[in-house]
């Protein structure tokens, strides 16, 4: 970034439409429950993706249980294991990180960052959510329809999914199917809101390299998911279609049970590809909006501006890009040509790069900086190393001489939440921490907090990197017990009994930052309008919480980037972006003329 003075032809141009009027709540089921505000809307989607995920801690501890103490409880069939492994992984994946991070994040946040009044189209951000809380019930249910959810593994994979001997094959995987399909419907009209809001509605002097890396993040995760969600759409309906009509899209001829089925010549291999032309593309869809987040939290309580801003822009650009040509090496082990084995590699080592670029920007942010180790910070530091750990063993399994020993084993289990369990979430921690005060106008409890953050923190690398061990020792995955297996020696069973135990405390961790939350909404701290002193739009508003419409009678114009953090010659270390260059007070700034600024 260079440092430039703000000259004439840099005036902001005058406004070229009139706004346009808002929807005004005319009743309390239209303020509160069928509401139009983003804001709300955004409560509404962050609530039901939280207590949803809340299911799938619990479904965890069962599965841990199981694994940790397989004698010990007579509840945990065989049945039941695969139907917690299967619905743990869906919920946490799908309904809860992309519901919490684009639904929750994103709606509150675009139309806050680029100075907007709401999204561009209310009624369908609505909808939005009520198809996907109508998805939620729908995945629900199927714990209750006869035979239970289905056990198929989160990943769906036919035949054995829609054969018989599955969990969960009559009513179970056709409520996951159709789940599936309506909270694709229920995202793309939220996606489309999120992609026309940031291109459209952004207020006057905000350009695209003047937005906060969290709105990139949203925005070109958003991208992302509107190209990739329809594969798994397809997918679903399409094996909706073989299991009630028995058409064969995936299923292919097969004995079942001595009598030749129903169905020939389908694929299974084919949805393995829809399912990950869709998969791989959803790590990035929540790690992108989690790397924006990181970046302006690092930032602000840094005191100091993100470092390389445009080559973290087209990071996020090019990882996004990268995304949809990396899905294969999730197939190694499924007898594809080796050159096609190689080139899913070779991307998958060059994605890495620009991923690389932005752990190293990140660094150099912090490098003497005034870094204030708040809990925001904390939990963004802890997700820095954590995504690091991650992603070196994701080149491990992106090789496929080394993955095909490691594919079936804990290893996989590991690497998988380290960088999409816990990465994620400890984002979503940090930011929840950082925009909370800005929600309820409180602070969130301090040694709370602490508490919160050390136990999950630590907490987490002790079931996780045991686990590591156990997949490098053979230990395989998606059994519901190990048994007396001779190439398993006996201390993996103590290990499983110790991670297990860890889990159950890291769980509990939680239950101490909801009671958090909920407290602090009524007696918490008052935060101010502006706790974190930092520079971004929705720090500027008029009230905290902010009200209908976030910005009072007038829009606020930008005048620079949102990382003026402690700029020379300026007299307070942060510069809001809206703060008009007359206004500034500085010894740069006696006659009127405005400081040093970087220019973006």
């Amino acid at each position: 970034m260079s440092e430039v003075v703000l000259e004439e032809s840099q005036i902001i141009p005058e406004a070229e439409l009139e706004e346009v009027d808002l929807y005004h709540a005319k009743s309390f089921l239209t303020k509160w429950v069928f509401c139009q505000d983003a804001k709300v809307i955004a409560i509404q989607y962050s609530v039901t993706a939280i207590l949803i995920g809340l299911v799938g801690l619990v479904l965890s501890w069962l599965m841990r249980l199981q694994l940790g103490f397989p004698d010990y409880f007579s509840f945990i069939d065989a049945e039941h294991y695969y139907q917690f492994v299967t619905m743990h992984g869906m919920i946490m994946v799908v309904y809860l990180l992309t519901a919490l991070f684009l639904g929750g994040f994103g709606n509150y946040l675009i139309p806050l960052m680029v100075g907007a009044r709401d999204m561009v189209f209310p009624y369908m951000n609505m909808l939005s959510y009520w198809i996907y809380l109508l998805a939620t019930l729908v995945l629900t249910a199927s714990f209750f329809v006869p035979g239970g959810a289905t056990g198929a593994g989160w990943t769906l994979y036919p035949p054995q999914a829609i054969s018989p001997g599955t969990p969960g094959i009559d009513g179970g995987i056709i409520l996951m199917l159709v789940s599936l399909a309506m909270f694709i419907i229920g995202f793309t009209m939220g996606g489309l809101n999120y992609v026309v809001t940031v291109l459209q509605a952004r207020t006057r002097g905000m350009t695209l390299m003047r937005l906060p890396l969290t709105v990139w993040g949203i925005f070109v995760a958003t991208i992302l998911a509107l190209l990739a969600f329809p594969a798994l759409f397809v997918a679903a309906i399409m094996m909706l279609l073989d299991r009630l009509l028995g058409t064969s899209f995936f299923m292919p001829e097969m004995i079942v049970q001595g009598e030749l089925g129903a169905h020939e010549n389908g694929s299974p291999l084919l949805f393995q590809h829809l399912f990950w032309f869709f998969g791989h593309p959803e790590v990035y869809i929540v790690a992108l909006p989690a790397f924006g987040v990181v970046s302006d939290i690092i930032s602000t309580h840094a005191r100091k501006n993100i470092f390389g801003y445009r080559m973290m822009v087209w990071a996020i650009v090019g990882i996004g890009g990268l995304s949809f040509v990396v899905w294969a090496h999730h197939m190694y082990v499924s007898g594809m040509n080796p050159y096609f084995g190689f080139f899913f590699a070779t991307t998958t080592l060059i994605i890495a790069v620009p991923t690389a670029l932005k752990l190293y920007n990140w660094v150099l942010t912090l490098y003497k900086g005034n870094i204030h180790l708040t809990i925001p910070m904390l939990f963004c530091i802890a997700f820095i190393l954590t995504f690091l750990n991650g992603g070196i063993t994701g080149l491990f399994l992106g090789n496929v001489v080394v993955d095909i020993p490691l594919s079936d084993t804990m290893f996989v289990v590991a690497h998988f939440h380290m960088v999409m369990g816990i990465a994620p979430v400890l984002v979503i921690f940090a930011a929840i921490y950082h925009w909370f005060p800005k929600m309820s106008g409180r602070m969130l409890h301090e040694g709370w907090g602490q508490f919160h953050f050390w136990v999950t923190f630590l907490g987490s690398y002790l079931i996780y990197f045991p686990m590591h061990y156990l997949g490098f020792i053979g230990v395989p995955r998606r059994y519901f017990e190990i048994g007396e297996t001779q190439f398993v020696p006996s201390s993996a069973a103590t290990l499983n009994e110790f991670i297990t135990i860890m889990v159950l405390i890291v769980g509990l961790a939680q239950i101490v930052f909801i009671i958090n939350i909920i407290v602090s909404i009524f007696k918490g701290k008052p935060s101010g309008d502006n706790p974190w002193n930092a520079t971004t739009l929705e720090w500027q508003t008029e009230t905290t919480p902010p009200g209908h419409g976030n910005f009072g009678k007038k829009l606020p114009i930008v005048y620079r980037w949102a990382y003026a953090y402690s700029v020379p010659g300026v007299d307070a270390d942060f510069v809001p972006q809206n703060l008009a260059p007359d206004e500034i007070k500085g010894s740069g700034n006696e006659a009127g003329d405005p400081p040093k600024l970087h220019k973006t």
